[in-house]
């Protein structure tokens, strides 16, 4: 069947066209995506403003439209951390559904890690043994351990890379002092409910998913999207220590130019690129593999599961 899946993320919307059946990897056949930054679309109290819902609207619209002309049989449609959080949400969601007639479903913070966790399992298999899963998306961190398919342990914290960058870089690079408050934040925030994960033992394996984790990786040395997905690419601890200092001195512009860095996303690197060493340093992690496979995988991938075979 061809499933269409509409991502409402944080930083990106983005409509992925799948040719899908039980037993095989979903086969991407379009993927039509647009910067909406709704992290970075709300207001003083909470509450996507009315640009933000704009354009939240108006990309739905031309998503729908996409997908009817791909031949999509089903439309998941789902939001995450940015509406999820804004005090306004429902409101949000009402608005877009009156206008596209689309019902976008929010995913809770579990759900999020969840379903992440469910697609790197599937991707990387049963020889992952105990698996570790970290996803830093524009809105939140999301954390998942487990043996199986559904993790043991899955939770989310407010930590995505947009979210930081509008609470504490603003228009301006922040301070030495301010470095050291919002690390010393993230590293608190982490380390509360670590616990969790690590009184299961050292995973045989630690996964990191999604844009932010792939430019830092890729900044760091890893192969580029366009060798494909399945060479190996990681993110090694060592080198995301070197380059930190390094990132915290570039302009915007010099961040936009690296490899894997893309010019909405660039204030967005330091921030993230702290929240990604404090992950592999209260874990005790060497290094993170790079899974291309997220949340939209998983969504897909149990969706398919409830599927009746005749």
């Amino acid at each position: 069947m061809r499933l269409g899946v509409l991502d409402i993320g944080s930083n990106t919307g983005h409509l992925l066209v799948v040719d899908a059946h039980r037993g095989a990897a979903p086969l991407p056949a379009y993927s039509h995506k647009q910067p909406l930054r709704l992290a970075e679309h709300l207001d003083a109290a909470g509450a996507v403003t009315t640009e933000g819902i704009d354009a939240l609207t108006g990309f739905t619209a031309e998503a729908m439209s996409v997908a009817e002309d791909k031949g999509c049989e089903e439309m998941l449609a789902f939001a995450t951390s940015a509406v999820r959080d804004a005090v306004n949400s429902d409101e949000v969601l009402a608005h877009v559904a009156d206008r596209t007639g689309t019902v976008i479903e929010v995913l809770s913070g579990e759900d999020e890690a969840r379903l992440t966790f469910l697609a790197v399992r599937r991707w990387f298999g049963w020889s992952a043994g105990r698996l570790a899963v970290f996803d830093i998306g524009g809105g939140s961190l999301e954390i998942a351990g487990g043996t199986n398919e559904n993790p043991d342990v899955a939770w989310s914290l407010p930590l995505g890379a947009a979210r930081l960058a509008r609470q504490w870089f603003g228009s301006a690079t922040p301070d030495d002092d301010a470095i050291r408050r919002l690390r010393r934040q993230i590293r608190a925030d982490i380390a509360r409910d670590a616990g969790h994960l690590l009184r299961a033992g050292r995973p045989d394996r630690a996964a990191a998913t999604s844009k932010t984790f792939r430019s830092l990786a890729r900044i760091c040395g890893a192969a580029s999207s366009g060798e494909g997905p399945l060479v190996a690419r990681s993110l090694p601890a060592a080198a995301l220590a070197e380059w930190i200092p390094k990132l915290r001195a570039m302009p915007p512009a010099e961040l936009a130019d690296l490899p894997g860095v893309s010019p909405s996303r660039a204030h967005q690197i330091v921030p993230g690129a702290l929240v990604a060493e404090a992950v592999m340093d209260i874990f005790d992690l060497g290094e993170l593999e790079i899974c291309p496979w997220a949340l939209r995988e998983g969504v897909i991938l149990e969706r398919l599961d409830q599927i009746r075979v005749p």
